[in-house]
């Protein structure tokens, strides 16, 4: 068990803009699993190590995007 810092089941709720029991969901926990981690603290690592994953996910999608933007952008000036 780890006990981080920072409330990350808090955290993933707000930047992936999903509820907990949506998190559990994506995560294949019981429902009031989040809940838990997030009021008692102690998230099992893989857990926290999977909430992280899933925040970089969200990240990558949004550069991926931008990146793409910018090509597509590129492609119209060159024609």
């Amino acid at each position: 068990m780890s006990n981080k810092e920072e409330n990350i089941v808090k955290r993933v709720c707000r930047e992936l803009n999903i509820t907990q029991k949506e998190l559990s969901d994506l995560m294949g926990v019981n429902d009031g699993t989040p809940a838990q981690w997030s009021s008692k603290g102690n998230i099992p690592d893989m857990a926290y190590k999977f909430m992280e994953c899933l925040i970089e996910n969200k990240k990558l999608k949004l550069k991926t995007e931008k990146i793409n933007t910018i090509l597509k952008l590129f492609r119209e000036i060159q024609e």
